[in-house]
């Protein structure tokens, strides 16, 4: 079979594929490549952001995946209404954290495992590449878990259920258009707001979500348990592949600078939308299972549809099993996307949905590769899916410390973002996002590999040490960014300014702190790792 080509970037871009240049074809519109720079009225803008609009909605609304689904159920069923508060709590996080990565595609027009290569060399690459293929390989099996589950609900089983699911995703993304794709997932984003109906036949009162929402605690107190769950709903909020994709589907796209705060507005619209998603399905929960046997007693995504049907209705328990296997497809989609775009970029392949299969081999053989080992996997009699399950959960936890310390000196690093380069304030707000993410994240997995470690201890002992690791890491900030500032007071046109040819670039330059700092998450991931490996060994053995 002949080699394929690699792709040629247009002289003098940053853009590695020249598909990734031109109108931006959008599931509800165009916009040419040189649309004329002219004062906008309020439909025309209307209408332009309705163009754009496409990677934050699919971004966030795939955040409510086959996990997300489960873990908000769960939430309802086991503490009620209680925990909503922590919601409100995530868009500010959610819309931080992907503003990050939405300017980086935008500015750069090269994908995030690209330009982790490029900045902080081949180890960091492959390991964030590595890491990342194999979770997001874990995360596309519970979404067919997910799938098998919901269409279990209405008699199907999985041997003909997951085989069609598999087939239907390779459809959507072999058409070789990007806007005949993103059709089809608006399709899916619209079916998502059936959470609303279903919080609806639940008969909620406004008084118990009005407290959940403005008084922060959780319903039976505090306790070991509660903690690690809110945890929990935390850590589903930002994930590994959400960084990965929205970078890439941005370019991919065709958005640049320009049309910047459109696609940020995407991105806000979706963290509003997905956030409220989630709530709905813990309204549904806690006040269906309310005095009932079900509550407190989660099972399964199938357990709670069956539990809906019996506690609120047939349309109810119908409602929730659509629900999930719609927000399975979405999250297979988006996760194995973001494994064929990293792939692309690391190994300088064509990866691009406006590509044909036979334009793209390698990019699209990736994603048909992944969907059906995924799928295989939950066909296996006995397959340890509940481990698989867990065992997600964790490693999420284990990578986000490394990706989200990436964003951060990637939006740091003037010689790629030039004048749009992180502020100040932008770096004050974005650390303690991170560092109160990333310490989350640390206690999930550790008292999760480790029940029995204290969590007060040990929390006050991994708050002070992410403290001085993010102090190491953003010491030079204040200097980049009074740099930055300079800069774009002499720019003058921000608008046009994006990242040169990545060889013509600088190598960063690390201060003593940062090199400690990027030493000490090397060590810390790699022990995380063996750890991990180790668990799961002993569960998947029975020790």
């Amino acid at each position: 079979m002949a080699r394929e080509p690699r792709p040629v970037a247009p002289p003098g871009s940053s853009v590695l594929d020249p598909a990734h240049e031109g109108e931006i074809r959008g599931a509800l519109g165009r916009v040419p490549k040189w649309d004329p720079d002219r004062p906008r009225p309020l439909s025309r803008r209307l209408l332009t952001l309705a163009a754009i609009m496409g990677p934050g909605l699919i971004v966030m609304v795939g955040d409510n995946d086959a996990g997300g689904v489960s873990t908000y159920a769960q939430a309802g069923q086991n503490y009620g209404s209680s925990l909503l508060w922590v919601l409100v709590l995530l868009i500010p996080t959610l819309i931080v954290a992907q503003e990050m990565v939405v300017r980086l595609g935008a500015v750069t027009g090269v994908g995030h495992a690209r330009l982790i290569r490029e900045r902080f060399g081949r180890f960091w690459a492959a390991f964030s590449v590595g890491d990342l293929f194999l979770l997001n390989f874990l995360t596309l099996v519970t979404e067919f878990i997910g799938v098998d589950l919901g269409l279990r609900y209405f008699g199907i089983t999985p041997l003909f259920s997951v085989p069609v699911v598999a087939v239907g995703l390779l459809a959507m993304v072999a058409t070789g258009s990007f806007q005949l794709w993103e059709r089809f997932m608006f399709v899916f984003i619209v079916t998502s707001l059936l959470m609303f109906p279903l919080a609806a036949l639940s008969h909620p009162s406004a008084g118990p979500i009005l407290t959940g929402i403005t008084h922060p605690g959780v319903q039976g107190g505090f306790s070991s348990t509660s903690v690690l769950f809110v945890i929990a709903v935390v850590g589903t909020t930002i994930a590994p592949w959400q960084l990965f994709f929205q970078q890439s589907n941005v370019i991919d796209k065709r958005i640049t600078t320009r049309w910047l705060r459109y696609e940020l507005a995407d991105t806000s619209i979706g963290a509003v939308l997905t956030t409220a998603g989630a709530a709905c399905l813990m309204v549904a929960t806690a006040f269906a299972f309310s005095h009932t046997h079900l509550a407190g007693n989660f099972g399964s995504g199938l357990t709670v549809a069956r539990g809906l049907y019996h506690a609120a209705g047939p349309a109810s328990g119908a409602i929730f099993a659509v629900v999930l296997v719609n927000a399975s497809v979405i999250g297979a989609s988006a996760v194995t996307l973001a494994t064929s775009y990293a792939l692309g970029d690391i190994f300088g392949l064509r990866h691009s949905l406006h590509r044909s299969v036979g334009d793209a081999k390698g990019f699209y053989l990736t994603f048909a590769g992944l969907i059906a080992l995924a799928a295989a996997v939950v066909l296996i009699p006995g397959a340890p899916l509940g481990l698989i399950t867990t065992g997600v959960q964790v490693l999420a936890g284990v990578l986000l410390p490394s990706a989200i310390v990436f964003l951060l000196l990637l939006c740091n690093d003037a010689e790629v973002l030039g004048p749009w380069v992180n502020t100040f304030r932008q770096n004050v707000v974005a650390s303690v996002i991170v560092g109160v993410l990333v310490l989350l994240s640390l206690i999930l997995t550790v008292t999760t590999v480790f029940p029995h470690v204290p969590l007060g201890p040990f929390t006050l002992a991994t708050t002070i040490l992410g403290a001085l690791v993010l102090g190491a890491l953003g010491v030079d900030s204040r200097r980049r960014t009074r740099g930055a500032e300079r800069q774009r007071m002499v720019e003058g046109d921000r608008q046009a300014w994006r990242m040169p040819p990545l060889p013509t670039l600088r190598p960063p330059r690390w201060s003593l702190g940062q090199r400690v700092a990027m030493y000490g998450l090397r060590g810390y991931l790699v022990l995380a790792v063996l750890v991990l490996g180790l668990k799961i060994g002993q569960l998947a053995t029975g020790h």
